[in-house]
């Protein structure tokens, strides 16, 4: 595809050189990021039904199908080494959410506290990892 520097058109080779609009392009966009993340939020499902303890089957749902089919279109669209930044991003904030969670589980059931405020509090050490990784990892690599 190639898009052009106005964004009015997008040109195809499979269309034999005719112009597509732009709401178009983005409308198929949207519908085969649709496709694509429901066939492996699918798989995912199958997998975390395979596996025995149940609770254990929510991390195969649909967070990480859904982040592999936008980091293939990402990829198509924008080129690899966007889609590498962009995959970086993710894993930085998959730490600072595994931070966030840990922080959650310990002072809801080690310290009782009720589950408002600590969802509240430990958006701060969510915050600091985020912007920590963002800082000394993504900062570096432009």
């Amino acid at each position: 595809m190639l898009l052009f520097a106005g964004g009015a058109t997008l040109r195809h080779s499979a269309y034999s050189g005719l112009p597509i609009r732009s709401k178009d392009a983005a409308a198929m966009q949207y519908i085969l990021r649709f496709l694509i993340a429901g066939a492996v939020v699918c798989l995912f499902a199958a997998l975390g039904d395979a596996l025995k303890p149940k609770s254990f089957a929510g991390l195969f749902s649909a967070a990480p199908s859904i982040a592999l089919a936008s980091l293939g279109l990402t990829a198509l669209k924008h080129g690899k080494i966007f889609a590498s930044v962009e995959s970086r991003s993710m894993l930085i904030g998959a730490a600072a959410f595994c931070i966030y969670s840990l922080v959650c589980c310990r002072l809801m059931i080690r310290q009782r506290f009720r589950a408002t405020p600590v969802a509240i509090i430990a958006l701060v050490p969510w915050l600091v990892v985020a912007l920590g990784g963002w800082t000394l990892v993504l900062r570096s690599w432009r």
